[in-house]
């Protein structure tokens, strides 16, 4: 007797950044027929607009709490919006060249605990393991992998770039790998195999997120996922297929 295979799930990370500012647009958008209906004044309450910033940094912490990868994107969404609640709802102005200071602390101190993790870690700009982080500030950050049971990165590019190398890495047949992404001012580039089946999830905001790779032919079952996830903001994403020749296609 022959009994159907059943696929093993993959392993979920939670609720989304999509799933939060969906929840927000429903809000808003209840917020506002209430205000038409004159049983509210939306506009006490468009001043707490900043809170979005502070649940998805919260998220972004919450889901770095469970892989350890995420940390930076998610302070600095939590940071920009108490910042921005101070001054819209208990009318504390803060001049931003005065927490400059502060800022250069918090990437320096950020810089010398990755420093020393990666020490430990024997991290490499080509390595075999299944999940890495970058972060470019002003700068450019160049990773490669070539784990064959990759499972993920956290990719925070500031006013800057990272090129990220996984062409000669591999993703567990039926499984998925996840990159969140926080782009900010910033660009990052991933090559992906020409065997991966590439979903976009991240959230552009003024930005742009370009998916250049193609299915393979024919396709492969099970199917090697990669998923792109995260925020852009006035930044860009282009994800591309490996090979000399998927390059040429993608271009």
């Amino acid at each position: 007797m022959t009994f159907p295979s059943v696929s093993t799930p993959s392993r979920r990370r939670g609720p989304t950044s999509q799933v939060l500012l969906g929840l927000m647009v429903v809000a808003v958008g209840v917020l506002f027929t209430l205000d038409n209906l004159d049983i509210l004044d939306a506009r006490e309450y468009l001043r707490f607009w900043p809170v979005a910033f502070v649940l998805i940094g919260g998220l972004k912490l919450w889901h770095a709490s469970r892989d350890g990868h995420g940390w930076f994107g998610g302070l600095f969404f939590v940071a920009v919006g108490a910042w921005m609640l101070l001054e819209n709802v208990v009318y504390v102005t803060i001049n931003a060249r005065d927490l400059l200071p502060l800022f250069l602390v918090f990437i320096g101190g950020y810089m010398v605990w990755r420093g020393f993790g990666g020490a430990r870690r024997g991290g490499r700009p080509s390595d075999g393991h299944s999940r890495f982080s970058a972060l470019a500030i002003m700068g450019g950050v160049v990773r490669r992998s070539n784990s064959q049971t990759f499972e993920g990165a956290d990719l925070t590019a500031i006013m800057g770039g990272c090129e990220i190398d996984l062409r000669q890495a591999s993703i567990a047949p039926g499984t998925e790998a996840v990159i969140d992404v926080f782009a900010f001012w910033g660009g990052i580039d991933i090559k992906v195999p020409e065997d991966w089946v590439v979903v976009t999830r991240a959230i552009p905001l003024m930005g742009g997120i370009e998916d250049k790779t193609y299915l393979p032919n024919p396709p492969l079952t099970p199917e090697k996922r990669l998923v792109i996830s995260g925020i852009v903001i006035m930044g860009g994403v282009v994800v591309k297929n490996s090979s000399h020749r998927g390059e040429e296609r993608a271009d």
